[in-house]
């Protein structure tokens, strides 16, 4: 349990960091109040799963999930350009997420 519930706590700090740059500096109210729910949301899942997980492992997995999916999230909708050797590194991130999964 708490390996998913790191995930998905990752995937909201692709939520929020992405509703951080929309923000425009904590200007913009959609942004900014989807930037406060799930950067809570994301530290309450974090503080959950180093419970159970050493507090290094939990921190780069937590990391390196939301890097991941906010670079890819960027990619897809064209806010930032796609090359062959970001889609590798992105691969080779998440490739070292699964092996600290699979180290622990």
């Amino acid at each position: 349990m708490p390996w998913l519930v790191l995930v998905l706590s990752g995937v909201l700090e692709a939520v929020w960091a992405t509703a951080l740059g929309r923000s425009a500096g904590l200007t913009r109210l959609g942004p900014t109040v989807v930037f406060g729910v799930t950067v809570v949301a994301s530290m309450v899942g974090l503080a959950y799963a180093m419970r159970s997980l050493p507090t290094g492992t939990a921190y780069a997995v937590w990391v390196g999930v939301g890097a991941s999916l906010t670079v890819v999230y960027a990619m897809v909708t064209g806010d930032e350009p796609v090359s062959l050797v970001k889609v590798l590194l992105i691969l080779g991130l998440v490739s070292c997420i699964v092996g600290l999964k699979l180290a622990h």
